[in-house]
């Protein structure tokens, strides 16, 4: 026996350890152990929460942040506009621009107000820096906008330096060409361009633009391209001018 023992003895006593701690593990069904696993990895879980948290709190942030610049252009914006209709005379509206097609972007524009906030068709429609458009139709609540950077716009125009008489043509940008009546040759580049008073759908005086450059063409004609001094591309708000168009 006692030669048994020294041979078996002490792996005996593993097995047996073994049994009991298995059995133990059953009965409790891991508890332990899934303590103990928490308990280890508790640091780490603790740590990628707070990584998690932290980053869902800065996107918070600069969300916030973007809302607030966001504003504060509009807000500009809007200033600028309500300035402007301040200092006229004549009835004007402040409104948002709603709506624009892509496809036709530098043609129409949708406005959100419309004949219950005054508006009508012909009215001027004024950007911050100059000339937008004028009003072709309207509903209740909305008005359609003709761009003078649409194509088949046409605007009677002067130079306001020394006085020549043309019109401005649309041409799907923020330039336009102007045609002048009689030939011309003073033109410098920097030169103001304004609506005159042989317009019948504007009314005069209003900025249109400055020129940019000249080209002369096939029959001596001078071609002047005016860029728009009105962002045009960008309009977020727009102030709308009573007028009544010499239709005649």
């Amino acid at each position: 026996m006692s030669r048994w023992w020294d041979r078996y003895g002490f792996r005996t006593i593993l097995i047996v350890v073994a049994l009991i701690i298995a059995l133990w593990v059953k009965q409790t069904q891991a508890a332990f152990l899934s303590e103990a696993y928490s308990f280890v990895v508790s640091p780490f879980q603790s740590q990628k929460q707070l990584a998690i948290e932290d980053r869902l709190t800065n996107a918070r942030i600069l969300e916030l942040e973007q809302r607030l610049t966001e504003l504060n252009r509009q807000n500009q914006q809007l200033k600028q506009l309500l300035n402007y209709a301040d200092a006229q005379t004549v009835k004007t509206i402040a409104t948002p621009v709603i709506q624009r097609s892509r496809d036709r972007w530098w043609n129409r524009v949708t406005l959100g107000k419309g004949s219950q906030d005054g508006i009508n068709p012909g009215y001027i429609v004024m950007g911050i820096g100059g000339l937008a458009g004028r009003v072709t139709h309207v509903t209740p609540h909305t008005s359609q906008v003709l761009l003078i950077s649409d194509n088949t716009s046409r605007v009677g125009a002067v130079l306001s330096r020394n006085r020549q008489l043309g019109y401005i043509k649309g041409k799907g940008s923020s330039m336009v060409v102007m045609h002048f009546f009689e030939q011309v040759t003073d033109i410098k580049s920097g030169d103001q361009v304004a609506t005159s008073s042989l317009s019948k759908l504007y009314p005069p005086g209003l900025p249109i633009g400055q020129v940019k450059s000249t080209k002369q063409q096939k029959d001596n004609a001078l071609e002047v391209e005016v860029e728009l001094t009105a962002p045009i591309d960008i309009l977020e708000w727009v102030v709308v001018q009573s007028f009544e168009p010499r239709l005649n």
